[in-house]
């Protein structure tokens, strides 16, 4: 114990407080590590959180005591990873989050026979907004939604009814696509009755109108045809490049394709009558035969006078009015063609692709790199298969043209992929940066230990067994390939081993010298030997 006050006695009180202040950094900095390993990892519980949803969850895990953090003011709640899916699923059980929105489990709170039709009303459009805002939500780049409708009321002896109209704000992870926005529309319109598609407005967060609330189809069609412009182009630029490609090799050829489209629709229709073909369609037939005889004894006031009827010759055939009529009807019907053609928009007009080659690349007589243009034969036959790989037409004004000329760079195919190997290894995760930096802290603070405490309490320790041990001048080795002449004489090292002896008083001197000693062996075994020689 003696030794022990004698050698914090020896450090000073300067050293010894720097060295009570390193002691507590260090207590302090593995407390730190300990508590920082036996924490549980976190994960993210759920992300992008509204601010009611934010606290309704807090509280709930308060409630359970569940350790948790919040990130992102609020936005983002991180819990034990080992518990995730499981207050997940106890927090969909009682509806959260909900996004910010109620749905219709509005209607699960309240009396429903002491609110009003008013009441009710607004509650059932709030419960379809939300309803309708959860589902757009599940569509994978959409982050949040709102949803507001704009619904006519109903009228018993209304003539003219009103059109439903709604509009739609997105926030987005990316970009969403045409075609997925014309399913959210088509969504909406289907979940509401006397709602059509183009009669819904949709924008992003930031103020982009995405679909328009009118003239919907037009704009759908546009739309269609532009997509249907840029895939034509694509699939005939990859085409084009693969075949030739395998002329004049990878990346020594450049393709571009423009496809012009006619966006006009066009509806005809076309009625033609041949007057040679006529057919008997019906045939109508009517036939009249009258016959009238004159009467004999007409009357007259002749006939009536006395004596008259026998002054009268004999009567003769009275002759008779016979009369005969025929008809006939016939309808023909004439050969007749109809026909309704409709051109609808996005019909390709035109179609020209360009090419460029690079040339023939050899020797020159110095050894340089020399240049040769290819031949107009080699051109004319890449023309050819370009024009077969894109369906050339002459009669809509096609046009092909391959040009050969030197590139000015060279293929970069091999610094693309170590652009992209070096790429991915330096885009690391933020759990991967945090976990680099912990090791660097922690690296960086145990080598500042090691320089500032412990060697310069190794020196302090070793300092003085080394002088004890230290020999004369006259003791000191030649170096490594001295002899034995240079070893101490037989009384020289008598004094200085009872010197040494006597010096060692405690344990802790011995285990100073036995390392020494390991530090040290020539010295020491030269020590030992001129002891021995004394005996």
């Amino acid at each position: 114990m003696g030794g022990v006050i004698e050698l914090l006695t020896r450090f000073g009180p300067a050293r010894l407080a720097a060295m009570g202040a390193v002691t507590l950094a260090l207590i302090g900095f593995f407390a730190f590590v300990i508590l920082r390993v036996s924490q549980p990892a976190m994960g993210v519980l759920f992300t992008d959180l509204a601010g009611g949803d934010t606290g309704s969850i807090i509280r709930d895990l308060d409630a359970r005591g569940i350790r948790y953090e919040t990130r992102d003011d609020g936005q983002t709640i991180l819990v034990p990873r080992s518990d995730i899916a499981k207050i997940r699923m106890e927090l969909a059980g009682k509806g959260l989050p909900s996004g910010g929105g109620v749905g219709y489990e509005i209607f699960d709170k309240g009396d429903a026979f002491s609110t009003t039709s008013f009441v009710q009303n607004i509650n059932h459009l709030r419960a379809l907004e939300g309803e309708l805002a959860r589902t757009i939500r599940t569509i994978g780049r959409v982050q949040s939604a709102r949803v507001h409708l704009a619904l006519p009321e109903r009228r018993l002896f209304a003539r003219d009814k009103e059109a439903a109209r709604a509009s739609i704000v997105l926030k987005l992870r990316g970009e969403l696509a045409a075609d997925q926005v014309q399913a959210i529309r088509h969504l909406v319109a289907s979940a509401v009755e006397g709602l059509t598609p183009e009669n819904i407005s949709i924008i992003d967060e930031r103020g982009r109108l995405l679909a328009n609330g009118s003239g919907g189809a037009d704009a759908l069609g546009t739309a269609a045809t532009e997509e249907k412009r840029v895939a034509l182009e694509r699939r005939l630029r990859a085409q084009v490049e693969e075949i030739v490609a395998g002329v004049v090799g990878v990346g020594r050829s450049r393709v571009q394709v423009a496809a012009e489209f006619d966006f006009s629709r066009i509806e005809s229709r076309l009625e033609s009558f041949d007057p040679e073909s006529r057919v008997v369609r019906s045939t109508q037939t009517r036939g009249e035969n009258a016959s009238t005889a004159n009467a004999e004894n007409q009357v007259s006031v002749g006939n009536e006078l006395p004596g008259a009827r026998d002054a009268q010759p004999a009567a003769q055939p009275a002759p008779k009015d016979v009369s005969s009529k025929n008809e006939e009807t016939i309808n023909y019907e004439i050969s007749r063609t109809t026909r309704t053609e409709i051109q609808q928009a996005g019909r390709l007009k035109r179609l020209s692709v360009a090419v460029l080659v690079d040339g023939v690349y050899g020797r020159g007589p110095g050894g340089e790199t020399a240049y040769q243009p290819r031949g107009k034969e080699e051109l004319e036959r890449i023309a050819a298969l370009v024009r077969t790989a894109v369906g050339f037409d002459g009669s809509r004004g096609d046009q092909v043209e391959v040009v050969n000329l030197p590139f000015a760079e060279g293929p970069q195919i091999a610094e693309g992929e170590k652009a992209s190997l070096l790429a991915s290894l330096l885009n690391p995760t933020k759990e991967d940066i945090l976990h680099w930096v912990e090791l660097g802290i922690i690296s960086l603070l145990v080598l500042v230990v090691l320089l500032l405490v412990v060697r310069p309490m190794v020196k302090q320790i070793v300092a003085p067994a080394a002088a004890l041990l230290a020999p004369p001048p006259s003791l000191a080795l030649a170096g490594d390939g001295a002899d034995l002449a240079a070893l101490p004489q037989p009384g020289q090292a008598e004094s200085y081993g009872k010197l040494a002896i006597n010096s060692l008083q405690n344990a802790e001197q011995v285990v100073r010298i036995n390392d020494l000693a390991e530090g040290n062996p020539k010295q020491a075994a030269a020590v030992l030997r001129s002891w021995m020689a004394q005996g």
